[in-house]
This record gives C-alpha cells, sequence and structure tokens, in this order.
C-alpha cells in the first residue's frame, strides 16, 4: 500500500512544469560545475586549484554543486504533496481507509525522496557526459563517479524531502512565508553545512576538502591564500590542476551519512503526532481546511464536490461585447486590487517604513541596500502573477472575457503598478541626484519583475517557482554580482555594474512575449 501510494503519487510529481523547470536548471547546474579549462568562473576553487577532469573529481563537484541547488530549489517542486491530495479530494478518500497516518506520510516522503533522487540520477549522468565532453581524462571509473552522489547528495534530498512534508503540516509555514523561511534556512545549510564543526558532516564538504588537500601536498602544488571555497565564482585567471582520485570516506563518515537519512526519517513522521490526515473528526477540524494545492482550482477544496469540474471550454463560453472606452483602466484598477487582496496593514507598514528610509538614508545606501531590500519585500504578492487565476478556479470564469491578452497585460501592469509603488523612493532620490544611469537601470528593473514573475506563473501554473527563482537571483545580487543586477544596485566608481537596462527591457520584452504565446497556445488547446 505505502509502495503504490508513493509510486503513484512520484508518477504525478514528475508531470509538472515546475518539476521539468527545476530539472533544467539542474542539468545547467552540472554544465557550470565543469567548466571549460580557461574559464574565469568555477564552482569548486581548491586554493587556486581544481581536479583534472576525471570520474572522481567531475563526480564530487557536480555531487556537491547539486546537493546545494537541490537542497534549495528541489523544496519547492515537493511541497504540496499534501495540499493537493486535499484540493483533489484524494485526501478524503484516504481518510476513509484503513491506511494509518504515519504510512500516509511515509508513502509522502518516499514520493518526494524519489523525485529529488531522480533529479541527483539526472545529474550524475549529466557528470559523465561532461567528464566525456572535457576530454581531460576520459576513463570512465563507475564507482568514483556515482559515490558522490551517494554519499553527499542524495541524505541531503531526505532532509528536504522531510522538511518539505513538515512544512505541509504546519499552519503558520504551509504557505508562502515558509518557502521564504526555507530560503533563509538553506541558506544557513549551505554556508554552515561547509563547517568542519556541521553536524552530521553537514554538506559533506569537509571530507572532500581535506582529500584535496592531501593530494595537493602531495603533489606539491601551490596552494594560494583563501583555501577551499564551494560556489560560483569568477577568478583572475585560469586555475592550476592536480590529480585528484576521489576519497575514502571513513566508518564515521558513512555512519554520519546514514544519521542524516534517519534524522528526515524522523522529521518525517512527526507530524503524526498533530496532523489529522483530511479527517473532520481530528484536531478540531483543521484538517478539513487542507489548503488549496499549488496548479489546483480552489473549487476543488470545498466549493465543489472533489473530482467536478465545469463541463464547458473556456473557448465556449458566451462572450460579452466589448467596451473599450476606458476599459483598460478599469481592468488595471481591477486587477491591482486583486493582487492587493489579503494583503496585513503590517505589510503595508513596513512597506511604508522602508518608503520612509529612502527619503531619509544617505542616497549610496538608498541604491545599494534600500532598493535590494524595497524589491524583496514584495516576493509573495509578484509570486501571484500569472497563477493566481489557475489557483483559485477562476480560469474558465477569465476565459468569457473579450480580449484574453489585454487581460494578461493588465495583470502584468498591477505587478508592475506594485514594484514602482515600493521602489519610488530610489526612483525620486536618484532623480534628484541626477543620476540618470541609476534611473535607466530602476526602469528596467522595474519591467524585469513583473515579466518574471508573469512567465514563471503562467508557465508553470503555482506560485513556488517565482519565489524559488527570484530568492536566490536577489541574494546573488546582494552579494554583488554585477552579473544578475537587473537594478542598478551594484555599483563600480558610483555608475551601476550590471547589464545595460536596454538588455534587461529587452528581456522583459521577451518574458511578456513567453507570457502571451504560452496563454494563446492554452486557448488553442481548450478551444
Amino acid at each position: 500500500m505505502i509502495g503504490r501510494l508513493a509510486v503513484g503519487d512520484f508518477r504525478d510529481r514528475v508531470r509538472r512544469p515546475v518539476y521539468a523547470v527545476t530539472l533544467l536548471a539542474a542539468v545547467g547546474l552540472g554544465y557550470l560545475a565543469v567548466p571549460d579549462p580557461g574559464s574565469h568562473w568555477t564552482i569548486m576553487d581548491v586554493g587556486g586549484n581544481r581536479g583534472v577532469y576525471n570520474s572522481a573529481y567531475v563526480g564530487a563537484v557536480t555531487a556537491l554543486a547539486g546537493a546545494l541547488w537541490l537542497t534549495f530549489g528541489g523544496f519547492y517542486v515537493v511541497r504540496s504533496g499534501i495540499a493537493r491530495d486535499g484540493a483533489t479530494g484524494v485526501g478524503q478518500v484516504l481518510a476513509a481507509t484503513p491506511l494509518r497516518t504515519f504510512q500516509y506520510l511515509l508513502a509522502k516522503f518516499l514520493s518526494s525522496l524519489l523525485v529529488l533522487a531522480s533529479m541527483v540520477g539526472v545529474l550524475a549522468v549529466t557528470a559523465l557526459l561532461m567528464q566525456l565532453a572535457r576530454g581531460e581524462d576520459r576513463a570512465v571509473d563507475p564507482i568514483a563517479l556515482v559515490e558522490p552522489f551517494l554519499l553527499l547528495s542524495l541524505p541531503l534530498m531526505a532532509l528536504t524531502a522531510a522538511t518539505a512534508l513538515l512544512f505541509e503540516t504546519v499552519p503558520l509555514l504551509r504557505g508562502g512565508f515558509g518557502n521564504v523561511v526555507w530560503f533563509v534556512l538553506a541558506m544557513v545549510i549551505a554556508i554552515g553545512g561547509q563547517s568542519a564543526s556541521a553536524p552530521l558532516d553537514g554538506l559533506g564538504v569537509h571530507q572532500v576538502a581535506r582529500s584535496m588537500g592531501a593530494a595537493l601536498e602531495a603533489q606539491q602544488r601551490v596552494v594560494e591564500p583563501g583555501g577551499f571555497s564551494l560556489g560560483l565564482t569568477k577568478v583572475d585567471k585560469p586555475l592550476g590542476t592536480f590529480l585528484w582520485e576521489g576519497f575514502d570516506p571513513s566508518s564515521g563518515f558513512v555512519l554520519g551519512r546514514l544519521a542524516l537519512i534517519l534524522t528526515a526519517l524522523v522529521v518525517a513522521l512527526l507530524p503524526a503526532l498533530w496532523f489529522g490526515r483530511f479527517d473532520p473528526a481530528r484536531g478540531s477540524g483543521t484538517a478539513a481546511a487542507t489548503p488549496v494545492a499549488d496548479g489546483e482550482p480552489a473549487a476543488a477544496a470545498g466549493t465543489e464536490p472533489a473530482g467536478v469540474r465545469w463541463a464547458t471550454a473556456p473557448g465556449a463560453l458566451p462572450r460579452t461585447e466589448p467596451r473599450w472606452a476606458g476599459a483598460f483602466g478599469r481592468l488595471l484598477a481591477g486587477e491591482v486590487r486583486i493582487l492587493m487582496q489579503g494583503v496585513s496593514r503590517w505589510w503595508w507598514l513596513v512597506a511604508a517604513g522602508l518608503t520612509v528610509a529612502g527619503f531619509v538614508l544617505p542616497v549610496n545606501a538608498v541604491t545599494g541596500l534600500l532598493l535590494p531590500l524595497a524589491w524583496l519585500w514584495p516576493v509573495l504578492i509578484w509570486s501571484r502573477l500569472g497563477s493566481q487565476q489557475v489557483e483559485n478556479g477562476l480560469e474558465v470564469l477569465l476565459g468569457a472575457y473579450p480580449s484574453a491578452r489585454r487581460r494578461l497585460l493588465a495583470e502584468w501592469a498591477s505587478g508592475l503598478v506594485l514594484t514602482a509603488v515600493t521602489g519610488v523612493a530610489p526612483l525620486i532620490r536618484m532623480l534628484a541626484a541626477g543620476d540618470g544611469a541609476g534611473t535607466a537601470h530602476w526602469v528596467g528593473g522595474a519591467l524585469f519583475v513583473p515579466s518574471l514573475a508573469m512567465a514563471l506563473g503562467v508557465v508553470s501554473r503555482s506560485h513556488r517557482l517565482f519565489q524559488a527563482v527570484y530568492l536566490p537571483l536577489w541574494w546573488v545580487l546582494v552579494n554583488n554580482v554585477a552579473a544578475v543586477d537587473f537594478m542598478g544596485a551594484v555599483r563600480v566608481n558610483g555608475g551601476p555594474a550590471g547589464p545595460g537596462p536596454l538588455l534587461v527591457g529587452a528581456l522583459s520584452a521577451a518574458m511578456l512575449a513567453v507570457v502571451f504565446l504560452v496563454g494563446a497556445a492554452r486557448r488553442n488547446v481548450k478551444g
């Protein structure tokens, strides 16, 4: 029973767009982990050196890079299993079966682990292909290639799957706030997990770094200051090479990885103490209020019987005669109200505080610090763009609107209004200071954010993908990586150092075009 439930849930999850997007990102990361020998970008820097691209080194660096990415991004892929069961009525059916709560949680944990493990498997294949493509050492050692994925990546995938399950059963953490909390936790794991004193060996980085350090010493290679680093960084010159044939994991290290998996299992089963398993007789009825799954119509959660769907396709609905005079303005105002619906007073107070600070702080602090903060605060609201009509069961109703493109444009414009309002103080300060370049970059950023949110929301039909993409993008930006600075916050000699506003604007236009194309394709399929 548990196995069938886990496999069935796994098959359902891998069909979703967010799985494909995360998988493609993981493959891209596998490519970045093994850069061209002459590249100035690297994922792993061992005192100014890297290993020869053999099976052991390529497997280790790809496994570690994959563990970092999938610990963060994989969480957003697997965290909606319980909510989807509640929205589709599957949970209510399971509540009437002899299935125990801990069995249900175990099946969900195993299905999530299978999803993440499948991504790790694709990463292992990517590592093999990159080893052969780079051609420094084409002798394939399957054990040396696969071992890092088993010891370094899979235990963290188990912890990620368990935490996602735990978050779904805690009301405060099951929504967008939980996504932000996980972003912070993932950063703590990524940074603290590299320490030699990390519990249960953390990411396992210390074991690899110690082995590579011993190889460098044995080969008498020059080691530059800075030691071992893991993460995408730019170096002044291509790294030197040394031969590394893998690490010999101690029994203590292997036991630590097994203990990490056991800990994940305990975390996954812990909610059995309070989770009602969709039974309204337990937990004062809270189980009956299971949140709607990302991408599932709200009607399936309670306003319609489970499994009931509208019989009429959007294209077959009667359409009203359009009245264009002032229509877009009214439509935009309505979209703004829909976008901001349910936003608490506390949110507005914080947004007002950031605006006031923008007029008080020195202009350098405003452009370099406050603008990124102002354009982080609405992340949970931006993530509604492109997906809330699906998640709230309004897709069929909105199919009756005379101009779908006009409605999509108004929805995007509502996000633009929110972006402009939250960033208005830095804009006024830059205009007052005569900072034309900064103003142009601000405009590019204001166009970029809602375009990214709309594109990811329409493609994935879920708010989670934007959160999973924007938060790390923002984190890299505030760490002064100019290559991803779409808002002009990273400054060199007083001027923005990131991509030009025309390039950012063109990218925004391309993403908006994707929104229209995907929307048109779906209407044609349904029509």
